[in-house]
């Protein structure tokens, strides 16, 4: 069986306009439909009834002059209307039929239909009885002097199409009034309707925006002539109104404190700067000269060394800091034509000499993958990926890295056979700070930045990154516009200000699984 002929057909789903029509309707036309029943039971009988002065009258008319007369001789003197019907039964037990035709001639009933006319009259004075090839007539009986018996009747024929000619009139009638009734109540509803929908397509609208992260405005909201507070629909309305102007105040302090953050986060890389540079240089002369010296202490060394590392580590963290704020800020890149190929390959080469525990691989293609983007940043990226891989994968892991053009896009991959990411920080690993202990034995220590300078890089370049993770397959996709293989246009590419150098953290603190 196949998923398809598995999966259970959806229900069409009504909407409130169509469900309060139907219902409305439905009701209306069962109670039309259940009065013109009742209508039309008491038509039949009244029509039914008009006729029995008729036939009364038809009946004294009626003259029984001899005993030996048939009912076609009493029928043939003409003095009845057409259709009467005449059955007689002489006191010597002589029983003759007839009627007239249309044609008002005289035509005998057969024994038959004497017989079913005799057999189908009640206990009634007047009753209703079915002829064979007569159809319905409306009938008297009565007793003859001497122990006969005579039955006379009239057709229903023309009583019915009078009957039939009623009914098919309200018939339309009503079905007229049911279909106006339904453009009614459609623009009524729809009118009813409008402030909800405008709810609804206000809250949709607001739904499509990008509200987590960035400098977000919500300026929609339901127009104030529907949201009026003496209907249900507009209290909606002025709730949801209401509501998206906390959400919009809400924003609007957060985009202020992301903002504060950023530029605290710059002020004091930019502030750090310079005392770590002049601790570095300080520390790197003391250590050159206490290690010339005839007589040094170790004490010092070791302290001018901790000095140094930690001075090396902070600077680090402010680099990488720095780093970050300007590239949310649009700054940082200097853009050129760069060959994707020809940095992977300098990539593992130098991942090769760092990394001798692991086996290094690459998947290029003969022909270059160029784009356009900063080549100082990027080499920075794929540096990053493969000291991610090899910090935090055993030794004797292979690490490949592949680079191939998809579309539009440049696609760069380095994967690695290594235990996988713990899937508790699978979804934070892009983010500042981000560590993980446990999936990859953890051989060095990190700021937790690596990863998430990679990903704004990427960004800055309007890619792509992504990770996929399973034992024994971690895969770190990087996808970015391409451009053509040899662009003509590579020189007049624009260059931001400010941007000179840009080896930042290459490796360092990288965000590990």
């Amino acid at each position: 069986m196949t998923a398809s002929a598995a999966q259970p057909p959806r229900r069409r789903v009504w909407t409130l306009q169509t469900r309060l029509i139907v219902t409305v309707i439905g009701f209306v036309s069962a109670l039309i439909i259940a009065i013109g029943l009742a209508t039309g039971a008491i038509l039949v009988t009244i029509v039914q009834q008009s006729l029995d002065p008729q036939l009364l009258q038809s009946v004294q008319n009626v003259s029984i002059s001899s005993p030996d007369e048939t009912a076609a001789d009493i029928l043939a003197e003409g003095r009845e209307p057409v259709g009467f019907l005449l059955v007689l039964r002489t006191f010597n037990g002589r029983i003759s039929g007839a009627h007239i035709t249309g044609d008002e001639s005289v035509e005998a009933l057969s024994p038959e239909q004497i017989q079913g006319l005799v057999s189908g009259i009640g206990p009634e004075t007047f009753s209703t009885v079915h002829i064979e090839g007569l159809g319905d007539y409306r009938v008297l009986p009565g007793q003859q002097t001497g122990g006969g018996f005579w039955v006379a009747g009239l057709p229903l024929s023309a009583t019915s199409g009078t009957l039939a000619r009623i009914l098919t009139t309200v018939a339309l009638v009503t079905i007229g009034g049911l279909l106006i009734l339904a453009a009614l109540l459609a623009v009524v509803i729809r009118r009813s309707l409008r402030p909800l929908r405008s709810v609804a397509d206000t809250a949709e609208r607001v739904a499509a925006m990008p509200l987590s992260e960035g400098a977000v405005r919500i300026a929609e909201r339901v127009p104030a002539e529907q949201s009026d507070a003496r209907t249900e629909v507009g209290r909606v309305g002025m709730a949801l109104n209401t509501l998206l102007d906390h959400v919009d105040a809400s924003l609007e302090t957060r985009q202020r404190n992301e903002e504060r953050m950023r530029q605290f986060v710059a002020d004091a890389s930019h502030e750090l700067r310079t005392p770590l540079a002049s601790i570095r240089g300080y520390s790197e002369l003391s250590l050159r000269a206490l290690r010339h010296a005839d007589a040094p202490e170790d004490t010092t060394t070791a302290a001018l060394e901790r000095i140094q590392a930690q001075s090396l580590r902070m600077s680090a963290l402010v680099e990488d800091l720095l780093l970050l704020a300007r590239l949310e800020e649009g700054q940082e890149l200097v853009y050129g034509t760069v060959d994707l190929s020809r940095l992977a390959v300098e990539a593992v080469g130098d991942a090769q000499v760092a990394g001798t525990g692991h086996t290094w691989r690459l998947d290029v293609g003969e022909e270059p993958v160029v784009i356009a983007g900063d080549e100082a940043r990027l080499h920075q990226v794929v540096a990053n990926l493969l000291a991610n891989a090899r910090t935090h994968t055993p030794s004797g892991t292979t690490v490949t890295v592949g680079v191939a053009r998809d579309g539009a896009d440049a696609v760069l991959r380095v994967e690695d056979d290594g235990p996988g990411i713990d899937p508790g920080i699978a979804a934070e690993i892009f983010e500042r700070f981000s560590r993980a202990d446990r999936s990859r034995a953890r051989q060095t220590g990190g700021t937790g930045l690596g990863l998430s300078i990679a990903r704004a890089i990427v960004d800055a370049h309007h890619g792509a990154i992504s990770v996929e993770s399973e034992p024994g397959r971690t895969v770190f996709t990087v996808r970015l516009p391409a451009r053509p293989a040899d662009p003509a246009s590579a020189s007049s590419l624009p260059r931001s200000a400010g941007s000179g150098d840009a080896a930042g953290s290459g490796g360092t603190g990288t965000t590990t699984s």
